[in-house]
């Protein structure tokens, strides 16, 4: 006589039991069974169905893990450097506000220039997107400080991103940085008047920051 036979289903999922499979086994076991362990059967295995698409619905086998960011995003992230803001009236001033409609993400970047030497004594940022695009504008702002106009204009998205580390997907965060100091310069540069036909220097600066 052919008796039903159990076994046991070591797999790394355990919800992922293959229903029909048990399905198939319970009607090949069962030929020679008296209907009523046949119907039994079979209830049972509606049963466990029912029960693993429930546990299904509840916590779904393929679930999203969370993006894991590399430590230098989440040292800026947790204690971000110059967060702040400074009076944009101010002749000493310049800045830059960029954003990315695509994401959501709002940068704001404003750098203070001595006017006796040309150089950027203090930068700040305020920014509304991901840690991404905070750790971006954090390490911006440590960037340009101490450097002169014409050095910071030469900072590129793509130093920022390798420093962090950042992903394909969050390549555009360390581009507004890259556009809001181009922004803040061309900012600062207009307060003082400078413009493309003042000074070779200044026609240069104009162009590397429309780049």
């Amino acid at each position: 006589t052919c008796q039903p036979t159990i076994r046991t289903y070591t797999t790394q999922n355990r919800d992922r039991l293959n229903t029909q499979t048990l399905n198939t086994q319970i009607s090949h076991h069962s030929i020679s069974l008296p209907p009523r362990i046949r119907k039994m059967l079979r209830l049972t295995s509606k049963r466990i169905a029912q029960a693993l698409a429930s546990r299904s619905a509840q916590s779904p086998a393929v679930q999203v893990l969370p993006r894991h960011y590399h430590e230098r995003v989440v040292d800026h992230y947790n204690n971000p450097r110059n967060v702040g803001s400074f009076d944009k009236s101010d002749p000493t001033v310049g800045t830059g506000l960029v954003g990315a409609p695509a994401c959501g993400d709002v940068m704001k970047l404003q750098i203070r220039v001595d006017e006796g030497t040309g150089k950027i004594v203090d930068a700040c940022f305020k920014t509304f997107g991901c840690g991404s695009a905070i750790a971006s504008s954090s390490v911006a702002t440590e960037w340009v400080k101490g450097k002169q106009m014409e050095e910071v204009l030469t900072i590129k998205n793509t130093e920022i991103a390798k420093h962090l580390s950042l992903p394909p997907v969050k390549l555009h965060c360390s581009m507004l940085a890259e556009d809001a100091i181009k922004a803040a310069v061309k900012d600062y540069e207009a307060k003082r008047g400078i413009n493309a036909n003042a000074t070779p220097e200044a026609a240069r600066l104009e162009k590397a920051a429309d780049a």
